[in-house]
């Protein structure tokens, strides 16, 4: 069984994103506020001269890429080449890894949209990539060097993770790995600490049998240069999101200079809220251009 720290027994958090079954209905239509943006935006001609960029969707622990199925729709109705590929959740610089071998595959300019415990992934991947003309962070850390998943949980108050571990996963030993578990979350918290009331509570029970699990080394594994310092970023914050404590969220998208815009939304904001998340996503796609 997982062995960890003292320090993060006392505040144990499972990063992100959930897996939600495709055809989960949006709510739309949520009241949403907007910062003063960090960076100026193409003019409108350049822009309808250039090809659109790619948009690339990242889902987060616990999660697949059905998460993200009705962003995808509402992009590709919009003209919009989208991907969805599979983050592994083995750790920050393995799946970062992974996930940069994957944007070397594409041509062209990249929009790179990160769910939760994605964020980490992306902001490293990211790193040095000319093609990556904006960043996304939906419900996401935003990690500066040194930054972990644990520490960035932990900076504010009010994470529904911030509890035993024994009470928030159930632990799947990794063969031939002595030092880290594949962690579950529990299905009497999953609903609670990724959607709240936002989706009926039969669609939830069906996503916690889904869900994909993370190893549980990715909590504490520090986070490289981030991408942030080169690349202007957008962020979405869902104002009820018991994950990622929205405080936190504000303060790491300010420290990036990001465009923030804030929902009134959970942590699945892309699965409660598709058509804020969509057009933020459309947003940082034009202004790349």
């Amino acid at each position: 069984m997982l062995s960890l720290s003292k320090s993060a027994r006392r505040l144990v958090m499972g990063a992100a994103g959930v897996a939600v079954l495709a055809g989960i209905a949006g709510c739309g239509g949520h009241a949403a506020t907007a910062s003063t943006p960090q960076h100026s935006a193409t003019p409108a001609a350049q822009q309808s001269a250039t090809p659109k960029p790619t948009v690339v969707l990242v889902h987060g622990a616990w999660a697949d890429g059905s998460s993200w199925d009705q962003v995808t729709a509402k992009l590709q109705q919009d003209g919009y080449n989208v991907v969805v590929p599979p983050d592994l959740l083995t750790g920050v610089s393995r799946d970062a890894a992974d996930l940069r071998s994957y944007l070397n595959t594409i041509t062209g300019p990249i929009v790179l949209v990160g769910h939760s415990y994605a964020g980490m992934v992306t902001t490293n991947a990211a790193l040095g990539d000319k093609q990556v003309k904006a960043l996304v962070y939906v419900d996401a850390y935003i990690p500066d060097k040194g930054d972990s998943v644990l520490s960035l949980t932990g900076a504010k108050p009010g994470s529904a993770f911030a509890a035993n571990p024994a009470t928030l996963f159930n632990q799947v030993p990794i063969p031939g790995n002595a030092k880290e578990a594949n962690l579950y979350v529990k299905p009497s918290v999953f609903g609670k600490a990724f959607v709240g009331n936002a989706i009926p509570a039969d669609q939830v029970a069906v996503a916690a049998a889904r869900q994909r699990p993370l190893a549980s080394g990715a909590l504490q594994e520090k986070s490289g240069a981030p991408a942030w310092t080169a690349i202007p970023s957008w962020s979405v914050i869902g104002k009820q999101d018991a994950i990622i404590p929205p405080a936190e969220q504000v303060a790491m998208s300010t420290r990036a200079k990001a465009h923030t815009l804030e929902i009134d939304a959970p942590h699945l904001s892309m699965v409660t809220a598709p058509d804020a998340v969509t057009g933020q996503i459309e947003n940082a796609a034009k202004a790349a251009n």
